[in-house]
């Protein structure tokens, strides 16, 4: 039997990779805003938390496993190719050398790091949106995505932080940047949850999809199982 994915699974699908990505290069650099510091990768890396809510809100967990996998593939690639592009020799009149490699030099030590706590974070949240919405009939979408975002979240910050930046960043700024970043990847979330709530019910009765995970195995290793 030929299976077949609608265009807005395809599509969240694609924006998910993307923001994976790009929050990954943007992780690069710290920003300080209003007393506030922080990644410039939490400009965009909320929003895949929240894509990964609407697909284990509509599609269940076996499509966000899925779809968590390719974002780790999605990234793995594009490390690989900017570190080809930094071995490459620079033409002699190129100028950019030395912010390009800074960039995409730190980009594996930053990869490795996003890519275990996004794993892990991204793992937690769609199996904490599963279980919850079985236990809770389907209702109450509002908290279980705050709860599922916050825990993975700050899951996430947890693991990437110390790998990414130890060494690089004074330990006490490092707890800082850990503790912040939290908070506003949470608050991100609960900001724009109105938009989140509204692109799941029109997703839900668009695609005609509305998955409850049961029976089904929340391996995160089983990716064949979709």
């Amino acid at each position: 039997m030929q299976k077949t994915v609608s265009v807005y699974f395809m599509i969240t699908g694609i924006l998910f990779n993307v923001c994976l990505v790009a929050a990954n290069l943007l992780e690069t650099k710290i920003v300080h805003v209003s007393g506030i510091t922080a990644t410039a990768g939490l400009l965009v890396f909320p929003v895949s938390y929240i894509i990964n809510d609407c697909i284990s809100e509509v599609w269940g967990y076996k499509k966000a496993r899925l779809i968590i996998w390719s974002g780790f593939v999605s990234n793995f690639l594009v490390i690989g190719f900017a570190r080809l592009a930094v071995w490459l020799p620079a033409a002699p009149y190129w100028e950019g050398e030395e912010g390009f490699n800074f960039v995409f030099g730190m980009a594996p030590r930053i990869a490795v790091a996003s890519l275990i706590a996004f794993l892990t974070g991204s793992f937690l949240n769609a199996y904490i949106m599963s279980r919850m919405k079985m236990a809770s009939g389907g209702k109450n979408f509002s908290l279980r995505a705050i709860v599922s975002t916050i825990v993975g979240e700050s899951v996430d910050s947890l693991i990437f932080f110390p790998i990414a930046f130890l060494g690089l960043v004074p330990p006490k700024e490092l707890l800082i940047l850990i503790g912040v970043q939290a908070v506003l990847k949470s608050l991100y979330e609960i900001i724009i949850l109105p938009i989140t709530i509204w692109v799941v019910n029109y997703i839900k009765k668009a695609d005609g999809s509305d998955v409850y995970d049961t029976n089904i195995s929340f391996n995160p290793l089983k990716i064949k199982d979709i």
